[in-house]
């Protein structure tokens, strides 16, 4: 049996649905949080209609996200069922939610009306533009944010158009940058006896990705553009054809550069002073790609993997999704776990890419059928089976 985690004995309520909130609440749930997922009644989180692929009547994209969670269905926005969301609250650690900014307000739940009554609770809010400012208001999607933060822009082909990341980035950022919000909010009550209310934006997380782009602007005012799959200040990194497919070298110094000639046979490469350093690799980044190319078409992903690995070169080769999932050293890492699901049996699941030697995270439950700890969440809170009968006759849980 894995252990409790380091989070062990705190009890998240969680109003999130979609991505960046389950995905905040799950990273807290595999660290030993207890996480009381809330839903709608006959409906739940709108991905568990969001296929296909289903796998059965489950969604493939709402198992990713929802391990280690209880599902209770509760109409909060009626005031029965916000009277028991109340009583939910009153026994939380951490209340998180990803309305849009004035919702939770409306309902009599947002931090300012909750902290008078429960001074320790950390409650979390989630948005595409923060809870303040001129956009506040304005619903966030990912590929919105992407393009509105600036990160479309540096992405895709030079001469072609700007191209969204292959997964939801934003969506989880702002779920990773919640889940260290909510920890922080939770190490600094232990030093005031106060909960606090943290305020993320998929906006801000964006924009906090640009990193070395933002920085080039701001001090020098350049703009960046889009250079494929190559990187703008460094030089060979670039995805290149091998005998067999494609392959992505990152050599980062000119220590590693002269390895990889060495290695490649093109030893004469790093005596040209037009190559000797990574500004001047840089600025004849073309025709060195050129003069590359046909040698890495010589040999195999393979075999230029562990040529340039023995070599200390890093590369790679660019995979799918099956092929990275089926690495040796995913499996050493325990990133694919099974799980025992109530209705569709064993199933696996991606594991916990944080790993601690004492408390370690663990993957315990599958992700929850809708509703299906409502019965046993409300029972703790003191409701009788009848009680719980007439809340489901008027369709509150």
């Amino acid at each position: 049996m894995p252990g409790p985690g380091p989070l062990a004995g705190l009890t998240i309520v969680d109003l999130t649905r979609v991505l960046s909130g389950p995905y905040c609440t799950m990273l807290l749930a595999d660290m030993g949080a207890r996480v009381i997922k809330i839903e709608q009644p006959g409906r739940g989180d709108d991905t568990r209609a969001w296929g296909p692929p289903f796998v059965g009547q489950e969604s493939a994209y709402f198992l990713s996200i929802n391990r280690n969670k209880e599902s209770v269905t509760l109409d909060f926005k009626a005031a029965e069922g916000r009277r028991v969301l109340n009583q939910l609250i009153s026994t939380a650690d951490a209340l998180v939610e990803n309305f849009r900014p004035g919702v939770m307000s409306r309902l009599g739940l947002d931090y300012a009306a909750l902290k008078d009554r429960h001074p320790r609770l950390v409650c979390c809010s989630i948005s595409g533009f923060g809870q303040d400012g001129p956009r506040r208001n304005h619903a966030g999607y990912d590929a919105v944010i992407q393009a509105e933060g600036g990160l479309m822009s540096v992405t895709g082909d030079a001469d072609g158009r700007a191209y969204r990341v292959g997964v939801a980035v934003t969506d989880m950022v702002a779920g990773l940058l919640a889940a260290q919000g909510i920890v922080l909010g939770l190490f600094a009550r232990e030093r005031t006896g106060r909960g606090q209310h943290v305020d993320i934006s998929m906006l801000d997380g964006v924009i906090s990705l640009l990193s070395y782009h933002a920085s080039i602007y701001l001090t020098t005012g350049a703009e960046s553009h889009r250079v494929g799959n190559r990187h703008a200040t460094i030089a060979p990194y670039d995805t290149f054809r091998a005998a067999d497919g494609e392959l992505f070298l990152a050599v980062g110094n000119d220590d590693q550069f002269r390895r990889f000639c060495t290695a490649a046979g093109l030893q004469q490469l790093a005596e040209e002073q037009r190559f000797s350093t990574n500004p001047l690799r840089v600025a004849n980044e073309a025709l060195l790609k050129e003069i590359i190319e046909p040698v890495m078409r010589t040999r195999t992903r393979d075999e230029w993997i562990r040529t340039l690995g023995d070599a200390g070169v890093p590369c790679g080769a660019v995979r799918s999704v099956s092929e990275a999932l089926s690495d040796p050293q995913v499996s050493a890492r325990r990133m694919i776990e099974a799980v025992e699901h109530a209705v569709l049996g064993s199933m696996k699941v991606l594991g916990t890419p944080i790993k601690l030697s004492d408390t370690p995270a663990a993957v315990r439950t599958a992700p929850p059928t809708l509703g299906q700890h409502t019965d046993k969440v409300l029972a703790e809170l003191g409701l009788s089976g009848a009680d719980i009968t007439a809340l489901r006759t008027r369709a509150i849980v």
